[in-house]
């Protein structure tokens, strides 16, 4: 399987794409979130994938910088559905709530003739804590990580016989998320900034980690692996050697830091 950052840049982030990525396994694929606007087309595509081919869409939680790309994806998917060059049909999981708003904004700024396609080709298909699935051909488990902003799910992806991948959204992960992420073989979570810049960016306010955090969480979970994303971006010439140097105090395992577009193999 492969993991491939299409952004990896907090909400205000300039030198970045907003958080998303996609999960690729055996030609099928699952994009997590879709940053804040049409540049995820543009990332798709340059990242050498192509947009009819991503079937299955998870979307963590409604803030913008994660959920209106969607927006962009469902417009295509609906076209395409009312041109009948849509091959299969396509589902976008969310919880209830969520799967409510993505309905009620595409149908307020789409087309009628391409909203009408919202549950006649492409599915919302509303999750709820604890529940398992499959999708791609592997078990999914989705999980609320109890957000104290926005109501926010993540994910543990069974991507091998006793092999997880997990995410914890854009948020710490807390004593809720640690059952899913204990013993992970990857762990994707959030890096607002260097600990030792925690004064000036402030990530504590923002329910945010910083790279420390973040790496100290994943070596007293077992983690075998750590990507860390969703970062700020004054760093950016810099940031893979600078976020490795503070995190490998404190994390042993693999640490990745991958930079917009990065393919990561995940074995």
């Amino acid at each position: 399987m492969k993991l491939t950052m299409l952004g990896t840049g907090a909400a205000l982030s300039l030198n970045y794409y907003n958080t998303c990525f996609l999960l690729e396994d055996g030609g099928r694929y699952l994009l997590v979130d879709g940053g804040g606007g049409n540049e995820l087309l543009k990332n798709i595509k340059s990242a050498g994938a192509d947009w009819a081919d991503i079937k299955d869409i998870f979307v963590t939680h409604k803030h913008i910088d994660h959920l209106l790309g969607i927006i962009w994806l469902i417009r295509l998917i609906c076209n395409s559905l009312k041109k009948g060059t849509y091959k299969g049909e396509a589902r976008i999981y969310a919880h209830k709530e969520l799967c409510a708003l993505i309905k009620d904004i595409a149908c307020a700024l789409l087309q009628e003739k391409e909203s009408k396609f919202i549950g006649n080709g492409l599915y919302l298909i509303p999750v709820v804590d604890g529940e398992s699935k499959t999708v791609i051909g592997r078990k999914i488990t989705f999980f609320d990580i109890h957000s104290t902003k926005a109501k926010q799910f993540g994910f543990s992806f069974e991507y091998a016989p006793g092999k997880k991948l997990v995410s914890c959204g854009d948020e710490p992960c807390n004593a809720f998320c640690a059952p899913y992420v204990l013993n992970a073989d990857w762990l994707v979570h959030e890096a607002f900034c260097l600990f030792s810049q925690a004064d000036i960016f402030k990530p504590y306010e923002k329910n945010h980690s910083t790279v420390k955090d973040a790496c100290e969480a994943a070596r007293k979970l077992n983690v075998k692996n750590l990507v860390l994303y969703h970062t700020e971006d004054s760093s950016a010439p810099n940031r893979k050697e600078l976020y490795l140097k503070e995190g490998s105090a404190y994390y042993s395992g693999g640490l990745y830091i991958p930079e917009d577009l990065e393919k990561i193999q995940i074995i």
